[in-house]
């Protein structure tokens, strides 16, 4: 089979960028039928002959096994309907036509032919994947192919992959010079594909310049890929700590604001998940055309349904229970052990599935060995976009001055005329809504099943401890701040050791600033 790739190569590489030669019927009919030694010098000939659009379309509808044969022609069919490679003529599908099936020896050969055609297609970014697929198996026999491409390349993208694989091929070269030349242009390239390449050389090596070369641009890389890897844990810490920023929120308004030890907030952010898990079905099914406008959709119905949740029970259950911690803590323990059987009974004790929209999936290459995921970023930026909005309502609206009053003084802000119970409940129906908005946010990155609170009401308390009870800003810090703590800690100790670590840190600086990394300002009703 190598020597047939070697000849598609090496035929190819006299391919012109003006793909002039049409694709004949009899050229066609050779492609596709036959046995493979036929098959394969048919294709090499199509190949040399400097084939047109229609050759390459034929090429892939048989890599796509959509190609049928009769005694006379080869055609496309796709959905029921038979082309014509050569006019592209719409015709019936002839009785006694028979399917073309290819053997891995002839899928290997039709690739390679594939290959060699889209380093001198039109479109750029077909180049360029034409070329990042023909690096991973850069070989000598290739090497015709990659100069032709070269010649004629216009791309800086598509030149500098076409580069690299040159260079991939020349670092095995008999002259010490070349190899050197071919080291220097891999080093723009700090990626672990080129290190290990240039690592494999390095144990081959006998020419004490080359190795030397070899070691200093080893060092070069390593010291850009130690870099990436720095970068990437710290926006893994972000990443972390914007989620738990969303999750403290609500508790920073309850508990902070409030002074209600809610343990059921786990379970309100689990309710804003599986709102968005309902919102998602009754897209898909209803809209599917619209279906990426889902998460817009969503995000105001799991804050409402949250918020919703949270106003019943504080007027039901809550409401009873301010100044009394413990019976408050245990209450809210059952409420959300209630909730959490709720949902077992009506979506099933099983995780459910909710999809990312098409414009938060995939990343941003921001290094060689950094890729930041677009559904992580949006997560990041819709956490401070919420933080912006809850410090305004606290510190700019009716509502915050009210919460705020109450939250310093209740005697006198009920003499002042202040409804304290009706703001209490609408300070927790807030804090829930925002628990709904985390639960949106969090079904994006992980699993949505009814035990989702359980993962983070622990961490976010201690969010909400550390920063300062009360205290937007202290949420803020110590959120992003245990984030990234755990996150590198995780490097070095592991996952449990990590949680071990940052909590005894939490308990030693607690015990020295009680208050939290912000103080309260002001004076409280008992003082």
């Amino acid at each position: 089979m190598t020597g047939y790739l070697r000849k598609l190569a090496l035929l190819a590489c006299l391919a012109l960028p003006g793909l002039s030669h049409a694709l004949a019927p009899d050229a066609a009919l050779a492609m596709a039928k036959g046995d493979s030694n036929s098959r394969i010098a048919a294709m090499q000939a199509a190949i040399a002959d400097d084939p047109d659009e229609r050759t390459a379309a034929f090429l892939r509808a048989l890599a796509a096994n959509e190609v049928v044969v009769t005694d006379d022609r080869a055609l496309i069919v796709r959905n029921g309907q038979a082309q014509d490679p050569v006019s592209g003529e719409t015709l019936a599908l002839p009785a006694g036509a028979e399917s073309v099936m290819n053997n891995n020896r002839m899928r290997g050969a039709i690739s390679a032919a594939l290959a060699a055609l889209d380093l001198f297609a039109a479109d750029a970014g077909q180049r360029l994947k034409a070329a990042q697929a023909m690096r991973q198996s850069a070989s000598a026999e290739r090497l015709p192919l990659v100069e032709k491409a070269l010649a004629q390349e216009t791309d800086s993208r598509v030149k500098q992959a076409l580069e690299q694989i040159r260079a991939s091929v020349q670092l095995n070269a008999e002259l010490p010079a070349a190899r050197l030349a071919a080291i220097d242009t891999l080093a723009a390239d700090a990626s672990p594909a080129t290190r290990l390449l240039l690592d494999e050389r390095l144990a081959a090596e006998s020419d004490d310049q080359v190795r030397s070369e070899l070691q200093r641009t080893l060092r070069k890389i390593d010291d850009r890929l130690a870099w990436g890897e720095r970068l990437g844990v710290a926006f893994t810490g972000i990443s972390l700590g914007s989620i738990l920023l969303l999750v403290a929120l609500g508790l920073a308004i309850t508990y902070g604001l409030m002074g209600v030890i809610n343990m059921a907030h786990g379970e309100l952010m689990m309710i804003g998940a599986y709102a968005t898990y309902v919102v998602q079905d009754l897209f898909r099914q209803y809209l599917p055309g619209v279906f990426d406008a889902y998460l817009l959709a969503a995000i105001p119905v799991a804050f409402l349904a949250s918020a919703l949740v949270g106003a019943i029970l504080e007027r039901s259950v809550i409401r009873f229970l301010y100044g009394r911690p413990l019976e408050t803590l245990l209450a809210t323990w059952g409420i959300s052990l209630i909730l959490m059987q709720l949902v077992r009974t009506v979506f099933g004790a099983q995780n459910v599935a909710v999809e990312n929209p098409s414009w938060m999936s995939g990343g941003w290459q921001a290094l060689p060995n950094l890729t930041l995921p677009y559904n992580r970023i949006i997560i990041i930026g819709f956490a401070f976009a919420v933080l912006a909005l809850v410090a305004w309502i606290i510190s700019r609206t009716r509502m915050g001055l009210f919460v705020r009053g109450v939250t310093q003084n209740r005697p006198i802000a009920s003499c002042m005329g202040v409804n304290t119970a009706r703001v209490d409940t609408m300070a927790f129906a807030l804090g829930s809504g925002i628990a709904g908005l985390a639960g949106c946010a969090l079904s994006q990155v992980g699993n949505v099943g009814p035990d989702l609170g359980q993962s983070y009401i622990v961490d976010s308390f201690m969010v909400v401890v550390l920063g300062g009870v009360g205290q937007l800003a202290g949420t803020v810090y110590a959120a992003l701040g245990l984030g990234i703590l755990n996150k590198f800690l995780e490097g070095w100790t592991g996952a449990v050791l990590a949680k071990i670590a940052v909590l005894v840190f939490i308990i030693a600086f607690i015990q020295k600033r009680p208050q939290g990394l912000f103080a309260m300002k002001g004076r409280s009703a008992e003082a």
